[in-house]
């Protein structure tokens, strides 16, 4: 039996907490679930991301990715990736036209305001994650 049951959560660090909240609640509509004060002033914040998965913000103003860091991006499962791409276009923020990926799942990417990389995923009823198979990566 494994001994892990889910992700519980992922910890991003933000340069500017303001401008992260705006992204992460405003534009993809996660709840802001709690806040973290340090020293009586404002240090993060937990979101809900579905179920009791969350994401939690601290702030790092010398944060910076880059794309040799070990993790690479959070993935989040959407409802209907054309309806979270419009949205999230609406807002003014960027994002990719959706594609299918060679797990037979419909994506699209995007990032918050630190450049975190953000993954939208819609399952299709092939996806490789409900079907198996193995794949091969064409990237």
């Amino acid at each position: 039996m494994a001994i892990v049951r889910q992700v519980a959560h992922v910890c991003i660090f933000a340069r500017d907490l303001d401008a992260t909240e705006a992204f992460w609640s405003g534009v993809l509509g996660l709840p802001v679930a709690f806040r973290f004060t340090r020293n009586g002033a404002p240090y993060g914040f937990y979101l809900t991301a579905g179920g009791t998965t969350n994401i939690e913000v601290f702030l790092k103003a010398a944060a910076a990715f880059a794309e040799t860091d070990q993790i690479n991006h959070i993935c989040l499962e959407v409802h209907s990736l054309d309806d979270a791409i419009a949205a999230i276009r609406a807002q003014g923020v960027a994002i990719t036209d959706k594609k299918l990926g060679v797990d037979d799942t419909w994506q699209a990417w995007t990032a918050d305001p630190n450049g975190v990389k953000i993954e939208l995923f819609e399952y299709t009823s092939r996806s490789a994650q409900f079907v198996g198979g193995d794949r091969a990566a064409n990237w």
